[in-house]
C-alpha cells in the first residue's frame, strides 16, 4: 500500500539534530526515537529534546508492529539512571519523557529502575516535569506502586490498539490489564495526570475506537494521542488503511467532546510527541 501525500516529511536542517545524536552516543544512551524508527526523530531531536529508553535496548516481548529488537536483554546498567539525568541537564530540558523496553525478566517489571531513573532526574533539575511512558509490569500493583511513589508528573500507558486485535497486535499484553494499570495509578494517587495512545490503521471500525476511548475514561485517563500506525519492517503487521489528517481532526473533537482534558490526533502523532504541550492543557 502505497503513502499517501499526507505522510511525507521533510527534514529539517537545524544543526542541533546531530547535537543531541552525538550527545546519546557519548553518554551511551538510548532513546524510543531512534529505536522504534519514530517518523518524527529528526523535528524532535532538532528542537533539543529526546525520549529516552531504558533499561537496554532489547525487548522481552516481541510485538508485531514494533520496531524495538527484542531478547536477549543486558543486565541493567547502574549508572544510567545518572547519565539520563545528566543529559536531561545538558540539553536543558524542561519536560522529559522516560520509557523502557518491557523487561519481563526483572523483577516488578523494572519499576524500581523507573522510579530511581524519575529521582536522579528530579534532583538534578529540581524544576522539570517528568512524565513516564510505561509498560503494563504483567498486572503487578506493587509495582504502580513503586512508579507513583516518586511522583512523576504524568504517567502514560499505551493501549496501543482496540480489544479485538490485542491477540493479532500485542499477544503478550492484555487489553484489561492495561486498563487496570492507569485507573491504579489513580487510585494510589489522583493527582497524577494519566496519558494513553493508540495506533489507527491496523483493521479497528470506529465503534471500536469509540469504545475504547470509552474505556480510557472510565479508567480515569486524562490524556489522549491518536496517530497513524506505520509498518516498520516487511515482518510487521501490514497497515490496513491510511488515515486523513481530516479524520484525525475529527476524532479529536470527539474525544475532548467525550471528556478527555487534552488530546493530540495526527497522522504523525506519537505517544511522546510534543509531550509537554499536551500537559500544559491539563496543567495550567
Amino acid at each position: 500500500m502505497n503513502k499517501p501525500t499526507w505522510l511525507k516529511k521533510r527534514l529539517p536542517k537545524e544543526a542541533d539534530y546531530e547535537n543531541v545524536r552525538t550527545l546519546l552516543k557519548k553518554s551511551r544512551l538510548h532513546t524510543v526515537c531512534q529505536e522504534a524508527n519514530c517518523p518524527n526523530l529528526w523535528e524532535c531531536f532538532s528542537r533539543n529534546t529526546a525520549t529516552f529508553l531504558i533499561m537496554g535496548d532489547r525487548c522481552t516481548r516481541d510485538c508485531r508492529f514494533c520496531a524495538i529488537a527484542h531478547g536477549p536483554t543486558s543486565p541493567l546498567n547502574p549508572r544510567e539512571p545518572i547519565r539520563v539525568a545528566e543529559a536531561v541537564e545538558t540539553l536543558q530540558l524542561r519536560y522529559v519523557v522516560i520509557t523502557s523496553v518491557t523487561r519481563d525478566d526483572l523483577a516488578n517489571g523494572g519499576a524500581d529502575f523507573f522510579a530511581r531513573t524519575v529521582y536522579e532526574i528530579k534532583k538534578k533539575v529540581p524544576e522539570i516535569l517528568v512524565e513516564i511512558l510505561v509498560p503494563d509490569f504483567q498486572g503487578v500493583i506493587e509495582a504502580v506502586r513503586t512508579i507513583v511513589e516518586v511522583r512523576p508528573d504524568a504517567v502514560s500507558h499505551n493501549m496501543e490498539t482496540v480489544a479485538r486485535l490485542y491477540a493479532d497486535v500485542r499477544p503478550e499484553a492484555g487489553y484489561r490489564r492495561s486498563l487496570d494499570l492507569l485507573r491504579r495509578v489513580k487510585s494510589c494517587d489522583p493527582t497524577i495526570y494519566t496519558k494513553s495512545g493508540l495506533m489507527l490503521g491496523l483493521g479497528e471500525s470506529d465503534e471500536e475506537i469509540l469504545e475504547t476511548l470509552q474505556d480510557l475514561l472510565e479508567a480515569g485517563c486524562s490524556l489522549l494521542t491518536l496517530g497513524q500506525y506505520l509498518q516498520p519492517t516487511p515482518q510487521h503487521l501490514a497497515v490496513q488503511r491510511f488515515v486523513s489528517p481530516e479524520t484525525f481532526d475529527k476524532w479529536r473533537e470527539i474525544a475532548l467532546e467525550m471528556g478527555f482534558a487534552g488530546a493530540a490526533a495526527g497522522p504523525f502523532v506519537r505517544s511522546s510527541y510534543q509531550a509537554r504541550e499536551l500537559y500544559r492543557t491539563v496543567s495550567i
